[in-house]
């Protein structure tokens, strides 16, 4: 019971959190940095119904919290570098006992080791979420690969991805061995120049694009761009042509001896995954 009350709180709060913040001008991508979650995620809990906690009081301190916690964020603005978040679980008993958990979300002054195994985790954990469903009539002949990084990175070597590619085998999404850092040159390079345009995308994946009668389908393509408001632009083998602004998708049509390819980009591996997956979804209904 506890469980269930208690996702329907944190529900509320989130949902209140992120639509106190919209109200006052921020993004949804802003929302989703500063709590720890997705833009997709961030655009349900704006637009569905707020959770109900039945007939309680629970819900005034719900939403006064909710409002607290805007108006404070807004005090700091949108564009501020959350860098820990905190979830504390207390039980209180009788006589005054009492347990308390306090777990830190992400990072707050992690050295650079610890900082590094953390986005391999990351990258795993959002791996492990990619839909071979949606996937395998999208999976280059080269195989698809899954790269990330963090806002300092300057280099390939700071880069994470898998060592060779992800490719389907008996139907499962086969990955070989775990991420590590300076493992894919050619994707590291092309998030290392996106990031260089858009300095929020720090992760990427590669898929086939759409294609028709053997060539891009370049109509398919403008679809998504228009659909999903994902700002395209382009790369000729491997090289970012001239763009500036924000950054969502890159395609590279390809040349002869070169496959075609679509970079997706995200703010973050879990992010990622859910606009690979939202891009497909739009290309399989156009």
């Amino acid at each position: 019971m506890l469980g269930h009350i208690g996702g329907k709180w944190l529900d509320r709060l989130l949902q209140q959190l992120a639509k106190e913040l919209r109200a006052n001008g921020w993004t949804q991508m802003q929302i989703a940095k500063a709590t720890g979650s997705t833009q997709s995620t961030v655009s349900r809990q704006i637009s569905k119904p707020v959770t109900s906690l039945g007939a309680s009081a629970d819900e005034t301190t719900v939403d006064g919290w909710a409002k607290e916690l805007a108006n404070s964020l807004a005090q700091y603005g949108p564009d501020a570098n959350v860098v820990r978040q905190r979830l504390v679980f207390e039980l209180q008993f009788a006589g005054g006992q009492a347990l308390r958990y306090d777990k830190t979300l992400t990072g707050m002054d992690l050295d650079a080791d610890q900082t590094s195994k953390a986005l391999i985790r990351r990258l795993e954990w959002a791996t492990g979420r990619l839909d071979l469903r949606r996937l395998k009539t999208y999976m280059p002949a080269v195989g698809m690969n899954i790269a990330a990084c963090l806002n300092d990175a300057a280099s390939i070597d700071d880069v994470a991805a898998y060592p060779g590619r992800m490719t389907v085998v008996d139907d499962v999404l086969r990955r070989h061995e775990t991420p590590e850092f300076g493992a894919s040159s050619h994707l590291a390079s092309m998030l290392l120049q996106a990031k260089e345009v858009d300095g929020e995308k720090v992760a990427i994946l590669n898929i086939r694009p759409p294609t028709l009668d053997g060539m891009v389908d370049q109509g398919d393509i403008n679809y998504i761009s228009d659909e999903l408001d994902y700002k395209l632009g382009y790369a000729k083998k491997g090289v970012l042509q001239g763009h500036t602004g924000r950054l969502d998708i890159v395609l590279d049509e390809g040349a002869f001896g070169w496959e075609p390819a679509l970079y997706i980009l995200g703010p973050n591996p879990m992010d990622l995954v859910d606009r690979a997956h939202a891009i497909i979804d739009a290309m399989n209904t156009e």
